[in-house]
């Protein structure tokens, strides 16, 4: 039945004569399908008239804040009036992702002068067809026009006015400032081209066109991973060309495929502003750079260079500063969790170890933890390998191999500095275990990381390195390990009954606690909130070991992990699994992200 009115409202559209959409027009459709009251539509209509007729009407009723008369009674917001004028006329819908379209071969369908005549945007080209997308669905002379200079079907979508309006420019102009920097970058040699940018960079000289075109691709590369809340960027270079990608909650996506010229501009951009030595590729490299988003608001981005095969490899580290006023229920701390916790950095002295792999999130945990306990009563100094995140309440050092700086030297040094609580970036050997367990012992709160599968291990760990197991009773207070897991979109995510493949999971995640199931689970779905994925965001899984006196008496030389472990979920620690099962429960992940990260509780 849709598709047969679906393909009547074609015909029949196809017949009226072109012309732009009118406000008239667009109410008049609202009122006959019972969703804005006559009265209110033609006041609007009468107000607007003599204002200017460049506003799309979609926009003019979308500002106006109303809400559909039909049930469930939905705000009529911009991209929910887009979709429904889509359905009226009998095109298919469609959000502009602009990390699902390739810029490069989509402006090269059409010219920015022809686009922006008609209000449209191409958004996709393959061999048979090129899809368009338009706000304008009565406006079709160019319908016609392309279709014999392209000699390609011409397939309709219908977007939302603002979308199209922003990615006219920001799609040409990216495509523009690529193809002048390519144009331009490929008359000289690669190795020339980076040495002409280091003396422009080092002599202060004005920047000449190329220099603009690749600060105008760095900077819409910053700006656009903000605004898709990417955590890190990474530029890779290949054989032919460079790929840029960002990581999304967790995952990699593909956004750009750039020039080789142009990406090896764009690294020395970036490397001249993190202070970085750009003549030099074929060393690792670090830096940071502190920038501001189009809001306003202060990002640090952390670079580390790679040599390749290809070339340099840069990662772009994205630090967002919110993390440091999260509290730790926002990090996806349990109210028994933030217990343990809290009675553990309570203590006046000792150590305090979170473990878990890179990317689990230790790093968020410790600062967010030092920015509570930094008062103006207690000095706080830390030692890293970088300095990730910079903040005014800490008295931060970097590790620097290249001057004999190492963990353990510093730790020698922070001693010395009257320091009330210290945070060592990593242990990772005898020596900076060492240090400190003498900064324990002398009365100093010690945070610190290490790379472990779970909690339990970390004793095993630390016999490994070599210290003494009396070191290790004397000093250790408790030991956290941690996992991030995707979060679903909340405003998307749908309740469904447990399927038996479900229950299997699930009885596994919490085999031997027996753990009741839930009734229902969360699954995602995905909206334009969260890109179509289903997740938004993410949140720590959380095992916390309180190193009890019957616990220590357990560690010996000869400890047995599996023993201890056991010990401890007598005394109320949670694996990591049953953290993860409980936010399943609560409808914050789903049972496949969990068992994706979580070890299995038996691992060590």
């Amino acid at each position: 039945m849709s598709s047969v009115s679906a393909s009547t409202v074609k015909s029949s559209h196809a017949t009226v004569a072109d012309h732009r959409l009118t406000l008239a027009e667009v109410t008049k459709l609202l009122v006959a399908d019972g969703m804005v009251d006559a009265v209110v539509a033609e006041t609007l209509v009468r107000e607007r008239r003599y204002h200017r007729g460049d506003v799309h009407p979609l926009v003019v009723v979308a500002d106006q804040n109303w809400k559909s008369l039909l049930p469930p009674q939905k705000p009529l917001h911009l991209e929910a009036l887009t979709e429904w004028l889509a359905e009226k006329v009998g095109l298919d819908y469609l959000h502009i992702d602009p990390l699902k379209i390739d810029f490069s071969a989509v402006t090269e369908v059409v010219s920015n002068t022809y686009a922006g005549r008609f209000k449209i945007i191409p958004v996709q080209v393959t061999t048979k067809e090129v899809v368009v997308a338009t706000a304008e669905p009565y406006l079709r002379e160019w319908e016609k026009e392309l279709k014999a200079v392209l000699r390609k079907d011409i397939r309709r979508v219908v977007a939302n006015p603002q979308d199209i309006a922003r990615y006219l420019v920001e799609f040409y102009n990216l495509a523009r400032s690529v193809k002048k920097a390519a144009k331009e970058g490929s008359e000289v040699s690669g190795l020339a081209s980076f040495e002409q940018l280091v003396e422009l960079g080092k002599t202060n000289r004005q920047f000449d066109a190329n220099d603009q075109h690749i600060v105008h691709i760095v900077d819409w590369l910053w700006q656009y991973a903000f605004e898709q809340r990417a955590s890190d960027i990474h530029i890779e270079p290949r054989r032919e060309l460079g790929i840029v990608r960002f990581r999304i909650d967790g995952v990699l996506h593909q956004v750009y495929q750039i020039p080789m010229a142009v990406m090896a501009a764009m690294t020395s951009r970036i490397k001249i502003l993190g202070r970085m030595d750009v003549v030099e590729k074929r060393r690792p490299q670090d830096g940071r750079i502190k920038t501001r988003t189009a809001g306003g608001q202060e990002v640090e981005l952390r670079l580390s260079t790679l040599p390749t095969a290809f070339g340099e490899k840069l990662v772009m580290r994205i630090f967002d500063p919110e993390v440091l006023v999260r509290d730790f229920s926002e990090l996806g701390f349990g109210e028994e969790d933030k217990n343990r916790w809290r009675s553990m950095t309570g203590q006046p002295n000792g150590i305090i170890l979170v473990t878990g792999p890179t990317g689990s999130g230790k790093t968020t945990t410790l600062y967010s933890t030092l920015k509570q306990l930094a008062t103006p009563e207690v000095n706080v100094c830390t030692i890293e390998d970088p300095i990730e995140m910079v903040e005014p309440a800490f008295n931060q050092m970097q590790v620097s191999m290249n001057i004999d700086l190492g963990f353990a030297d510093g730790v020698r040094a922070l001693m010395r500095q009257d320091p009330d609580i210290i945070m060592i970036g990593e242990i990772r050997d005898m020596e900076t275990a060492d240090m400190a367990i003498q900064a324990a012992l002398t009365g100093h709160l010690v945070l610190s990381t290490l790379h472990t599968n779970d909690a339990p291990s970390a004793v095993s760990r630390l016999l490994d390195l070599g210290v003494p197991p009396y070191l290790i009773n004397a000093t250790l207070l408790g030991i956290m390990a941690q996992r991030l897991v995707r979060t679903l979109c909340p405003h998307c995510k749908k309740p469904v009954d447990m399927r038996k493949e479900d229950e299997d999971i699930w009885d596994s995640l919490v085999a031997p606690w027996k753990s009741k199931r839930p009734a229902q689970i969360y699954q995602p779905v995905g909206c334009l909130e969260c890109r179509m994925t289903g997740y938004m965001g993410r949140m720590g899984l959380y095992e916390l070991l309180l190193l009890s006196p019957e616990l220590k008496k357990m560690v010996t030389g000869a400890t047995d992990v599996a023993k201890v472990r056991e010990q401890a979920y007598r005394e109320g620690m949670k694996p990591l699994r049953i953290s993860g099962a409980m936010k399943v429960a609560a409808g914050l992940t789903t049972l496949e992200e969990v068992v994706k990260v979580a070890p299995p509780a038996s691992q060590g």
